[in-house]
């Protein structure tokens, strides 16, 4: 018999109908009976017994079912070895951040990935942010990159870099002169923040929480860039990323203000499921994520 007819066989069974077993091998009515009739032919007994229009396996029939399982199955696993041999490893990576922020970078270092992996495809699952965590452990994506952690056994965190916050304000606004800013400084002050609920908010969770301040208004804008407008015109401050202010600094008229007498710095990470088996591309990628931030984009 030849991988034609297992693959027959297996369709017509998995198919359940001769009608889908063609669109799914591309054959013609008269092409799929001659094939059978060849395979039939070359055992010397029946594949399938006609009952009612119907194809029902013989016992023959059913041994020769579980065999070509077996052999296109391990058929498909030699292709894949031997693709990854030849161009190297493909597959996909789902990725998604817990703020839009980190689609500034997160972009360049895919491209740069891709040049050494070009049969990876990586995929931004932009709907996944704000909630990583959660749709990591649903299987909606593989990799979370975030700065809050849960206890969760089912997820494993790796540190990726550690960054500064920073209060962005006016150049007329009155923290506009001060080397570093308080919990007690925002009690009047109107805070922008990117979303609810407070808790995953840095400012809050690192310094107003546990000072147990409250600003005088907080309004979440998830767009920075309506935010940022909003602190030109001296009506809010907003706490960002140093490394992603940086660029509005060159051209707005804008000021970052250090949090905290020593700064306030933070940790992002890598979560993926705990339990899982990974491909090598994908802890070939994770390694490269590591490098290519810590020592070529240097976020400080």
């Amino acid at each position: 018999m030849e991988i034609r007819h297992l693959r027959l066989i297996k369709a017509i069974v998995e198919e359940g109908s001769i009608t889908k077993a063609i669109d799914k091998l591309h054959l013609t009515q008269s092409a799929l009976s001659h094939q059978l009739k060849e395979a039939e032919y070359q055992l010397g007994t029946a594949i399938f017994l006609r009952t009612n229009k119907k194809l029902v396996l013989t016992q023959a029939g059913e041994k020769i079912y579980e065999t070509a399982k077996e052999i296109l199955e391990k058929l498909s696993q030699t292709e894949t070895q031997i693709k990854q041999m030849v161009f190297g490893e493909y597959g996909e990576i789902r990725i998604s951040t817990e703020c839009f922020s980190s689609y500034h970078w997160l972009p360049s270092v895919l491209k740069q990935f891709h040049l050494l992996y070009p049969n990876v495809e990586l995929k931004i699952v932009a709907e996944a942010t704000h909630i990583p965590l959660q749709k990591l452990l649903e299987n909606v994506i593989d990799i979370a990159i975030v700065s809050d952690q849960i206890k969760d056994t089912n997820i494993k965190y790796t540190e990726l870099f550690q960054d500064e916050v920073v209060m962005v304000v006016s150049e007329n606004h009155c923290w506009a002169d001060k080397k570093y800013v308080v919990a007690e400084d925002f009690i009047n002050e109107h805070l922008l923040i990117h979303s609810l609920p407070m808790e995953t908010v840095t400012i809050h969770q690192f310094l107003l929480a546990p000072a147990k301040v409250t600003p005088k208004k907080i309004t979440p804008m998830p767009l920075t860039e309506a935010s940022l407008e909003m602190v030109k015109a001296d009506m809010g401050v907003m706490s960002m990323a140093k490394w992603a202010l940086l660029p509005h600094l060159k051209t707005s008229p804008v000021k970052a203000i250090k949090i905290g007498k020593n700064g306030l710095k933070r940790k992002h990470f890598i979560a993926v499921r705990e339990n899982q088996q990974y491909p090598n591309y994908f802890h070939h990628f994770i390694t490269f994520l590591q490098t290519e931030i810590n020592l070529q984009w240097n976020i400080q």
